[in-house]
């Protein structure tokens, strides 16, 4: 595959289609490798998986993030999975949660919501996702977000309220 200037090469072109292909409030699944993936993709709008071979979650929300816009019309537009109550977070699920949140910050999206949500809520919602995209070399667990696609202004860039 040709690099493109400006471009991260993590953005295959399976991957750049499906961003294009979404629309304002559609929800893009990241997740790890022990996600059931090809399962919950087979239910979403696109029925698409994309698998992002070699990479990490922070590196794959970091790509995505360079292109698509975060939907600020919303009151959160990026959430995590978390343990069902009763359970807690292992550390390493922390160590990712904090990496993407930084992933986020690292592509301009300060003050965007970032917020939990139980794995099983988590499931059901990536079912109802637009595609999932998974960053195979995500091992850490609990390494499993969504993002919801804002809209991108006249200026080019991601359109606030």
């Amino acid at each position: 595959m040709g690099l493109l200037k400006g471009l991260d090469p993590l953005l295959t072109a399976d991957l750049l289609y499906i961003l294009r292909l979404a629309g304002h409030g559609d929800e893009l699944v990241i997740c790890d490798c022990n996600f059931p993936a090809h399962e919950v993709a087979t239910k979403t709008t696109t029925g698409r998986l994309i698998t992002l071979a070699g990479a990490d979650c922070p590196q794959a929300v970091r790509a995505i993030c360079s292109l698509l816009p975060l939907d600020y019309f919303v009151p959160c537009p990026a959430w995590h999975m978390s343990p069902q109550a009763g359970s807690q977070l292992p550390p390493l699920g922390v160590e990712v949660h904090a990496a993407v949140k930084a992933a986020l910050l690292e592509t301009g999206n300060e003050g965007v919501s970032f917020e939990a949500i139980d794995r099983f809520e988590f499931y059901e919602r990536a079912r109802k996702g637009f595609a999932v995209v998974q960053a195979v070399g995500e091992r850490r667990p609990y390494g499993c977000f969504i993002l919801k696609k804002g809209v991108v202004g006249p200026d080019g860039l991601d359109l606030k309220p």
